[in-house]
Parts: C-alpha cells; structure tokens; sequence
C-alpha cells in the first residue's frame, strides 16, 4: 500500500497526435469512391452501347 508519501515518477513527455494522419483514411475513402463512380459510369456507357448495337433499326 502506498502512504502518499513517496514520490511518483511522472514522465511529461508524449507523442503528439498529428491531425493529418487522422484525415488520410478520409481521403482514400473518397478516393476510393471517386475511383468506384469512374468505374460504374464507363460500364453503365459500355452497356448503353451495347444495347444501342444490338437494337435493331428496321421495325
């Protein structure tokens, strides 16, 4: 047990939090997400294409 009269080592130094390291999963995510809609629009097009080609015109 402790009787409040022995003397504590406190250690005041610590590692700072840095902010941008806190933001960059954001930044993949949006990333990734703008990378996803690229992706989703060029199919969706190919399709559209596709279809287009494969109407047929003489009704």
């Amino acid at each position: 047990m402790s009787t409040g009269k022995e003397e504590l080592d406190v250690e005041d130094e610590f590692a700072p939090v840095d902010n941008d390291e806190a933001d960059a999963p954001v930044e993949t995510a949006k990333t990734n997400l703008s990378k996803r809609r690229t992706i989703d629009n060029l199919l969706e097009e190919r399709r559209l294409q596709r279809q287009l080609a494969d109407y047929d015109f003489d009704l």
